[in-house]
């Protein structure tokens, strides 16, 4: 959440469970309400598949006042990238010196310290070569694994060689 004056909105995402992962059933996002039935979301998901932040969706409300995500009414263009951290066992600072690593090439992310997460929100903008460079030598180093969460047509076309 960036900006505090704005209608921000918990939107929740049914998720499917295999081999116990991911470690729940819902996932909740922050979200800007749109006035129209629709909210942008605001933050990175870390387990919902196929959306990414600034991402439109519709949303219904239940009877408990739960807000449900419905489909992507508009696509950021933003890409969704999950790492799990192996270097140093996934410690804090390891995870900080991954998040310091992709935002020199102007992508944002957050960190997890449960699972030794980091998601990654690469705008349309990023040299997405690049990006896919850094991620496929941590993943050779083994420093991480990805996971591609919510990937464009330009991630597809983008060259990492």
């Amino acid at each position: 959440m960036t900006n505090p004056e704005v209608p921000y909105v918990k939107v929740h995402f049914r998720l499917e469970v295999e081999d116990d992962w991911p470690p729940a059933s819902v996932e909740s996002l922050w979200a800007v309400d749109q006035g129209d039935g629709t909210a942008r979301l605001d933050n990175v998901p870390w387990f919902v598949r196929g959306v990414a932040c600034g991402d439109i969706v519709a949303t219904e409300t239940d009877d408990e006042g739960v807000r449900w995500a419905g489909e992507v009414v508009r696509r950021s263009q933003n890409c969704t990238i999950r790492l799990i951290v192996f270097r140093d066992g996934g410690s804090a600072e390891a995870r900080q010196s991954v998040i310091n690593a992709f935002q020199e090439l102007g992508v944002d992310s957050e960190g997890m310290e449960r699972f030794g997460m980091i998601a990654l929100d690469v705008p349309p903008g990023a040299d997405l070569a690049k990006v896919q460079r850094l991620l496929n030598h941590g993943v050779a180093e083994e420093w991480w694994d990805i996971e591609e969460g919510c990937i464009t047509s330009e991630w597809h076309t983008a060259s990492a060689t």
